[in-house]
């Protein structure tokens, strides 16, 4: 983290300063729970807590420094050590952009400079940020977020843990509205930036998909004339962009789009469903095989856009190649693989779910379910507003066409699904209707049988993800811990 003394803080953010001016933390947080010895702890207002609530907490922890919108009492009655701001969230912000200009400025000295990189798109951010930091790693000191922190409170989180040894750091942009990614643009200066996808994701938040293409955008928009804007001709609204911006575009397909720099060549699945294809690069050098680790063909989108940042940033093709084929998914519930003992095989990829990601995830399960009995356990997709009926009936179309043995779907938000299925032909025991988790748990504890293949996807506050690993692990086993929400 860069230092910053109580008084710079005061100053960077418009600030009145009611602490020594000298104290100097040493992280910041936004979770009291997660206060050390030296943390600023920053008292954000939520939406069922108030952060200023905990200030008593995040001190008694070791925080010596708070950010707050008003003064908050000690038991002594003398106010907390802190920095008054008119809005806590925002002064993250600064205080974040104030880090990446320092860290910029302090490398310039040596000559060896900090690339920063944005990565946006409605699916798949998260998977290439993982599969990019793991490229970057082996060149410089790399810095990414954990998990998916990647709005206005993650950003500035993961700004805050890089210093000036930092040489990539890797930014994960998601947005709930237009301005919200220019926002952060403007909060790191990406020197690259990639777009993967425009999908119908939080279409009901964005009144619809031009408005996300929109909102998207403003990440190629915002990148210098000396930046690159890594584009994915796969996707007509992504392609679009490339009128957007005043950067070079390097553009990635895997379907063999004109124009593109980057190819995946003979691409395909191996029998355990791991994407493998011939990297082509910018140059005309040979191309690199890829053999990666991931599940399902719909990641070689997401291994070309890494590939493409990471050439854009300097890293050889070789290397850019041996880095992707080496990497297994670093993040939960994204297509991860868990071999029962019994033979099960359990595919969990609830940690999000849009229509194009269910499609994908959904054909993965047939490719990979031949001569198997395949399960779909399918919760709602959220925030798809006037659309959610008709996209989840889709899906109850898709699973009925792909002959996916069996159906459960969970929860009432997510019965359309389970009624298209019912009216394309699928009924009796091959379709489900779970009022909650806890049915679907006694269900599939039930009736699982050696061999079989379940696939687990839902939006992330369905929270399916818990019951595919209540069903991944014997019940004797203790249960993994939950990340902290990062829907940011």
């Amino acid at each position: 983290m860069i230092a910053f003394t109580a008084a710079e803080i005061a100053d960077i953010t418009n600030g009145r300063l009611d602490a020594e001016p000298g104290i100097t933390p040493l992280s910041v947080v936004t979770d009291s729970r997660e206060a050390t010895q030296g943390s600023l702890y920053v008292a954000k207002p939520g939406e069922n807590a108030d952060g200023h609530d905990f200030v008593g907490s995040a001190f008694a922890a070791g925080a010596t420094l708070a950010l707050v919108e008003h003064p908050v009492l000690s038991p002594d009655g003398t106010p907390y050590p802190s920095v008054l701001v008119p809005d806590a969230v925002l002064a993250m912000g600064k205080l974040a952009a104030e880090s990446v200009r320092r860290i910029r400025a302090a490398r310039a000295e040596t000559n060896d400079e900090l690339t920063v990189i944005g990565i946006t798109g409605s699916a798949g951010k998260t998977t290439t940020k993982d599969l990019l930091a793991g490229i970057l790693s082996a060149h410089g000191t790399t810095v990414a977020p954990k998990g998916s922190y990647n709005g206005e409170i993650g950003v500035p989180l993961t700004v805050f843990t890089a210093g000036t040894d930092t040489r990539y750091l890797v930014i994960e942009m998601g947005a709930t509205g237009i301005g919200h990614i220019s926002y952060l643009v403007d909060m790191v200066k990406p020197d690259i930036g990639v777009v993967l996808a425009v999908g119908t994701a939080h279409a009901g938040e964005f009144g619809g998909v031009e408005n996300i293409a929109q909102a998207k955008g403003e990440l190629v928009e915002g990148l210098a004339a000396s930046g690159t804007a890594i584009i994915n001709l796969d996707d007509e609204r992504v392609a679009a962009m490339q009128a957007r911006t005043s950067a070079s575009v390097l553009g990635f397909t895997a379907e063999g789009r004109p124009g593109a720099a980057v190819q995946a060549l003979n691409a395909d699945t191996n029998a355990e469903g791991n994407p493998e294809f011939d990297l082509l690069l910018p140059g005309g050098d040979t191309p690199h095989h890829v053999s990666s680790r991931l599940i399902g063909a719909h990641h070689t989108g997401n291994l070309l856009a890494a590939a493409a940042a990471a050439w854009a940033a300097g890293v050889s093709g070789e290397d850019i190649a041996a880095a992707l084929s080496s990497q297994a998914a670093a993040s939960r519930w994204r297509m991860e693989r868990t071999e029962r003992a019994d033979g099960v095989t359990i595919i969990n990829d609830a940690y999000n779910a849009n229509p194009e990601s269910m499609r994908a995830a959904l054909r993965t399960l047939a490719d990979l379910g031949q001569g198997r009995r395949t399960w779909a356990v399918l919760g709602a997709m959220l925030e798809l507003g006037e659309d959610s009926i008709r996209e989840h009936t889709a899906v109850g179309t898709q699973v009925v066409r792909l002959n996916i043995s069996r159906l459960v779907v969970v929860g009432r938000e997510a019965r359309a699904l389970y009624v298209s299925a019912v009216q394309e032909g699928s009924w009796g025991d091959e379709c489900i209707f779970a009022e909650d988790a806890e049915e679907a748990y006694e269900l599939l504890s039930a009736e699982l049988e050696p061999g079989d293949l379940v696939l687990f996807k839902s939006s992330n506050s369905v929270g399916l993800r818990h019951l595919g690993d209540r069903i991944a692990l014997p019940p004797q086993s203790p249960q993994p811990a939950d990340e902290r929400s990062t829907l940011l």
